[in-house]
């Protein structure tokens, strides 16, 4: 019987792969058939640990480090794959960092940075992929933005500000290419069990979940369903949309 979340012999391209969201959306695209181009900044220990794993599953796997913030940097990444690959068919905008603080003690560079990786790196490898895609009239653009773009968190001007930008970036792409059979639609994750969370004092987290109408925090494996299905022929008809993954939470 086909299955309709199948990714048999898609290539996808996946940044801030090697952990996290991440990571699990990689081993999800895997067990569903794709091979996968692990993009990561550093801690290069975790991405041969996840090209293990996803080599185990019987998928190919290459990983490649980069910083998609550079613009010329993510040209040669994508290159790179091609030359691996032969082709991307989903493209997954994943990097991310958070530099939070209060905007009266925010400095340029901590709002600049967090812009930088988020927002413009999301456009970097857009615009290095949007050939292959046009070319192959077909292709899905998974872009990660968060609740934060939603709604704004205080603390959290710089990561609200590039999460909003990829909302609008996403919506705009997905008008550009949408009579080509290409998509382009965005993930806004709420609290995720991530390291990023659990990093977080237990007394914040625990009054960030009591705001969650389920009660609770998501999982890594909850957010990766949902690129899973963005990626595939089940979500056909569907482009320029923002799907939260939040328990609730932005109502």
């Amino acid at each position: 019987m086909y299955n309709i979340y199948s990714l048999k012999d898609k290539v996808a391209l996946i940044t801030g792969a090697s952990r996290g969201i991440g990571r699990s959306i990689a081993l999800t695209m895997a067990r569903f058939g794709a091979d996968i181009a692990v993009v990561y900044s550093n801690r290069e220990d975790y991405a041969i640990s996840l090209k293990n794993e996803i080599m185990s599953i019987g998928r190919k796997v290459e990983i490649f480090k980069c910083d998609v913030s550079k613009f010329d940097d993510t040209r040669s990444l994508v290159n790179n794959v091609l030359e691996k690959f032969k082709t991307i068919d989903i493209l997954v905008n994943n990097a991310g960092i958070t530099r939070d603080k209060l905007a009266f003690s925010m400095t340029d560079e901590d709002f600049s940075k967090v812009i930088d990786v988020n927002l413009k790196g999301t456009f970097n490898m857009i615009h290095h992929t949007y050939p292959i895609f046009v070319k192959n009239k077909c292709g899905k653009i998974i872009n990660m933005s968060s609740i934060s773009g939603l709604s704004g968190l205080a603390g959290q001007a710089n990561y609200s500000s590039s999460k909003a930008g990829i909302i609008g970036l996403t919506k705009a792409v997905a008008k550009e290419l949408a009579s080509r059979n290409i998509t382009c639609n965005a993930i806004a994750p709420g609290i995720i069990d991530t390291d990023m969370t659990k990093s977080m004092p237990d007394n914040i987290k625990e009054n960030m979940i009591k705001l969650v109408p389920m009660k609770r925090s998501g999982t890594a494996e909850e957010v990766a369903n949902v690129a899973l299905f963005l990626a595939s022929e089940a979500s056909s008809y569907i482009t320029g949309e923002v799907i939260r993954v939040d328990g609730g939470s932005c109502m």
